[in-house]
């Protein structure tokens, strides 16, 4: 009998994370979800069904996330989508910006693959996620600082953590819960930039962003890699 396969998506209620729980779900697997937000929380495991469980956790707690993986099934999978964070300038020197950004995105996933590591299974895969503006800058060089950090973590895991395989996926842009959630001339701005800076010419939507992910769960060869999942926005 082929065992039950459990991944874990930590920011697994909206967005990128809740798409990937779909279709994690949608091929008879199972997914351990968590969220900061414990209505949203219980709104996506509702959703979801029963092959999903949960528990409120906040990547900036790392007693949380022990108590998160501690009480999760075997994994073979984590996914880290989850982050909160602002941007700004360089020589605005605000510490939310910069130092509050790499707090919530870069040292989050840092500490939740640590906290993950006695539930993950030998050979199991982790996803760390970064952003496209690791290779391409545009402004806010904290941000882009962060997002290469992140990348080069996944390398560095790769090596110490084998045979657990790190990679990290680098999405652009994407129609998601967050930009939907701003005003509608904010976001259709942002998207017309995005568009005339990509060679697809659009942003990605969440769907993609998760078949990515889940592509890097699955290859059982790949690992140290980040796929950028930006519709060429690192290629202009």
């Amino acid at each position: 009998m082929e065992q039950i396969k459990t991944y874990a998506i930590i920011g697994g209620s909206s967005g990128i994370g809740f798409a990937t729980a779909q279709q994690l779900i949608a091929r008879g697997d199972r997914v351990y979800i968590g969220g900061r937000d414990p209505a949203r929380l219980q709104g996506a495991l509702d959703r979801l069904g029963p092959r999903a469980t949960g528990q409120v956790v906040d990547t900036g707690d790392r007693a949380a996330l022990a108590d998160f993986f501690a009480a999760a099934p075997q994994l073979v999978g984590l996914f880290t989508p989850a982050a909160s964070y602002q941007t700004g300038a360089f020589r605005d020197g605000d510490p939310a910006s910069s130092e509050g950004l790499f707090a919530a995105k870069f040292w989050g996933q840092y500490w939740a693959t640590l906290a993950a590591l006695p539930a993950l299974r030998e050979g199991a895969a982790v996803v760390l996620m970064s952003g496209a503006a690791s290779a391409r800058p545009i402004g806010a060089p904290a941000y882009a600082a962060c997002n290469a950090a992140l990348e080069g973590l996944a390398r560095g895991l790769a090596i110490e953590l084998a045979p657990l395989r790190v990679n990290c996926l680098s999405p652009g842009t994407t129609d998601s819960d967050l930009w939907r959630n701003r005003a509608e001339d904010i976001r259709n701005s942002a998207y017309t930039a995005w568009a005339s800076m990509t060679v697809q010419g659009r942003p990605a939507t969440v769907q993609e962003q998760a078949h990515a992910a889940i592509f890097l769960l699955d290859n059982t060869h790949m690992t140290g890699s980040t796929l950028y999942c930006d519709g060429g926005y690192t290629l202009r």
